[in-house]
């Protein structure tokens, strides 16, 4: 479909292209959904948007579900599931297709589920895809600058955002029984013995939007806030419903947040998955289920695909994969490292191409050289646009960190090369942190075109390798 599109737009003046586009994708998602038969309606859909932590939030929704003895399928940036089994994304794309989203989602129904989770992005709102989805929940992570020259500024960004939450007036009312389990038919039996699914919206009340996604249309909003011990969570908005959160000093083994007294001790790092572990426990409650169960299955959890996650083939340093492509993101990922020991930072990153955000290339490269003792810039995702142009602004902001070609600072475009020499100039008890891949399973090329690649199976490939 990507090589479709590539040849048509070629072919098509891209004034007449960008015209038609939108009747295009609506026209898609419409025969896609009758297709598989609106699948949607026989399920609890929960729609998870944000700039960032919307694949970890879906994934402990996912976790914190089943654990509590629902059958749930989930679409996300780094893995797929149908209820009856998960694989990894090979899409290359976070909200895929309306014809393979609807036939998941369809699939989840033939296997039995009750919830689908369905990471929902701006580019998928944008082309229709949410279309024909109907969401019951609506959860809402946080924002900040991301994909701007794609949307053409900020506002627009947020307000494709804003379509998301909007489309949740138009979305039908669904019924289940005691079980979670939609009833098709309710108005042949007694809609008083069963539960109306409420639409409802969730948002990080510590998000400075967050009062833009509260102001759109539902019967129930909730809103999940970071709060001080023995403080309680304080909002504007009547409206909304206020969960507060404590969280505990960062521990190399993982973080701890306690919710109206009860402990959950995560085993993913970073006070920020505090704050993703809070949509599911604010769906939960949503759901009535129980603060314990909740916590219990939230506990099991050991760690998301690509995301910050550990390589280990017995090697006397830490390597670590994680997707972190954006500024703000990467901020985060060294605050959480922070609680790991270590001697050196050896980091390798790109910057995504395709001119998508050319302004944060420099701004990635600063981070790096300001917080790791050795930066290695690298190929990534650079779509049609030139990887070696990329690199080298990558770079300028290294440099600009006061990093020195050759030195401390090393431009090495093969990234199997990348990796090997980040693997190679690593000491025991130093930190390898290979960012902007996580889990993909790709790297994005001119004219559509994908290479095969992941991240974490090239470091152990390498890691193997230094023994011989």
């Amino acid at each position: 479909m990507n090589k479709l599109l590539h040849i048509i737009k070629r072919i098509i003046p891209i004034k007449l292209f960008k015209a038609v586009q939108p009747a295009y994708h609506f026209l898609f998602a419409f025969v896609a959904a009758a297709i598989y038969r609106r699948p949607s309606e026989k399920l609890i859909v929960i729609g998870v948007t944000g700039t960032t932590g919307k694949t970890t939030s879906t994934y402990l929704l996912a976790k914190m579900l089943s654990g509590c003895g629902y059958k749930v399928g989930y679409t996300s940036t780094a893995m797929f599931s149908d209820g009856a089994r998960e694989w990894l994304n090979d899409k290359k794309m976070t909200m895929p297709g309306r014809f393979f989203a609807q036939s998941v989602l369809a699939r989840m129904v033939k296997n039995g589920c009750q919830y689908a989770i369905v990471e929902t992005t701006s580019e998928g709102v944008r082309q229709f895809r949410h279309r024909f989805i109907n969401y019951d929940f609506l959860t809402f992570t946080g924002l900040y600058p991301e994909h701007i020259e794609s949307h053409g500024g900020f506002e627009n960004y947020k307000a494709a955002k804003g379509e998301l939450f909007k489309h949740l007036k138009n979305c039908q009312t669904k019924y289940c029984d005691e079980k979670k389990k939609v009833i098709k038919d309710a108005g042949k039996l007694k809609k008083l013995d069963l539960n109306r699914i409420k639409k409802t919206i969730i948002a990080n009340l510590d998000d400075e939007y967050a009062d833009y996604f509260l102001n759109f249309w539902a019967e129930e909003k909730l809103g999940y806030r970071r709060i001080a011990d023995g403080q309680k969570p304080t909002i504007n908005n009547q409206e909304v419903q206020a969960i507060g959160y404590e969280v505990e000093p960062s521990a190399a083994d993982g973080t701890k947040f306690r919710v109206d007294g009860v402990e959950i001790a995560l085993q993913l790092l970073g006070a920020f998955n505090a704050a993703n572990a809070m949509n599911a426990v604010s769906i939960g409650l949503a759901q009535g289920l129980p603060l314990e169960r909740i916590k219990i299955s939230l506990e099991r959890v050991s760690g998301v695909l690509g995301r910050l996650e550990r390589i280990d083939e017995g090697q006397p340093f830490t390597v670590i994969v994680d997707y972190a492509f954006e500024p703000k993101a990467v901020e985060k990922l060294y605050q959480a490292v922070e609680t790991i020991p270590h001697q050196r930072i050896i980091h390798l990153l790109g910057s995504a191409g395709g001119g998508r955000d050319v302004a944060r290339r420099p701004v990635l490269g600063r981070l790096a050289g300001e917080n790791a003792d050795y930066v290695i810039v690298t190929n990534e995702d650079p779509y049609d646009d030139n990887p070696e142009i990329i690199i080298d602004q990558v770079i300028v902001g290294a440099e600009k960190a006061g990093k020195v070609i050759g030195d401390d600072l090393f431009r090495v475009p093969d990234r199997r090369q990348a990796i090997r020499q980040a693997i190679r100039l690593a000491r025991p008890g130093d930190l390898v942190l290979l960012t902007g891949k996580g889990s993909e399973q790709a790297i994005a090329l001119a004219g559509g075109q994908k290479m095969p690649w992941d991240d974490r199976k090239v470091a152990r490939e390498e890691l193997v390798s230094l023994d011989k």
